[in-house]
């Protein structure tokens, strides 16, 4: 059986890798890619505190609220990068200082 600090090994992989990517990626699409890294590790964390600890499925839910909130991240997220490549015709970060016309 898995324990606990099986998934915390897993949700750090991938904190790590999130963080990692969101600083060292100037590219808007990679950034977002991830801000998702680092959501997962959280939704992984809740259900894992939820299976081990408290035996309750209050964890699967906020684990259901974040799945929710990434898919609306992502949404309007690549519609933000796809109108500024309109505009700027890049997706570096470097050229969004000033996100005027």
């Amino acid at each position: 059986m898995i324990s606990l600090a099986s998934y915390l090994v897993i949700s750090l992989i991938l904190f790590a890798a999130g963080l990692t990517v969101m600083i060292a990626r100037k590219n808007l699409v990679a950034i977002l890619l991830g801000i998702e890294l680092i959501l997962n590790a959280a939704a992984l964390n809740f259900v894992a505190y939820s299976r081990y600890v408290t035996n309750n499925l209050d964890g699967h839910i906020f684990s259901l609220f974040i799945i929710v909130i990434a898919a609306a991240e992502a949404a309007v997220g690549l519609a933000i990068v796809i109108r500024f490549f309109q505009i700027k015709e890049t997706v570096h970060v470097d050229e969004a200082t000033q996100l005027r016309n």
